[in-house]
């Protein structure tokens, strides 16, 4: 066993994982978006999107990351689709009201759809794991095949407590702003989603 290489891409996972995770990006904004509207827990649901998607991903990457690189068309396919999802949620940041103080009747299920949509449309996300990712974990496969889950598990683990710790510092922020401020949050999250989706889109004609 190569404790060292394991150890390095420990460190690669955790690092890069709170990098990802502080990085603005259309997730996070969903998580700030799903907390100022419903509560600590929606944020955290969301925040959870990565379990299932950068999941799966880790593996496809190991093996299809030299296929993708040389198919954009796949990419900007997701982008197009991405840009509209997107754009829906950015404009409802602009029509959703106050919360109730009482948050026990939510169906906190559709935050976490919310936030594997985001994830899954986000083309980011596939030239992450395709180019970045999956190669580094192809790298070190042969000579100590741990070290690719160590680098996924602490990837994982480290964005989803990062945008968790996020979602938690908006929620006890939230009970202590005014409606306007709440409006003027929500209102920005709304147009970051706008801008997102129309970067998606600009990525989609320059893959194309």
């Amino acid at each position: 066993m190569e404790i060292n290489i394991i150890l390095a891409l420990t460190i690669a996972g955790i690092t890069l994982g709170i990098v990802e995770g502080i990085k603005p990006g259309p997730l996070l904004t969903m998580v700030i978006r799903e907390t100022l509207s419903k509560g600590r827990r929606a944020g955290i649901w969301t925040a959870a999107a990565p379990i299932f998607t950068d999941g799966p991903l880790i593996i496809i990457s190991l093996f299809a990351a030299n296929w993708f690189s040389t198919r954009p068309i796949f990419l900007a396919i997701i982008s197009i689709i991405g840009s509209i999802f997107l754009l829906k949620m950015g404009i409802e940041c602009f029509s959703i009201e106050p919360p109730d103080s009482k948050l026990d009747n939510i169906d906190y299920s559709k935050s976490l759809k919310r936030g594997i949509l985001t994830n899954l449309l986000n083309p980011n996300v596939y030239i992450f794991w395709f180019l970045i990712g999956g190669p580094l974990m192809a790298s070190v496969v042969d000579k100590e095949p741990l070290a690719p889950i160590a680098y996924a598990i602490s990837f994982l683990i480290s964005i989803i407590i990062v945008k968790t710790t996020i979602a938690y510092f908006f929620d006890k922020t939230r009970g202590n702003i005014s409606v306007k401020t709440y409006r003027i949050f929500l209102s920005i999250c709304g147009v970051t989603m706008i801008i997102f989706a129309f970067g998606f889109l600009n990525q989609a004609f320059i893959l194309l």
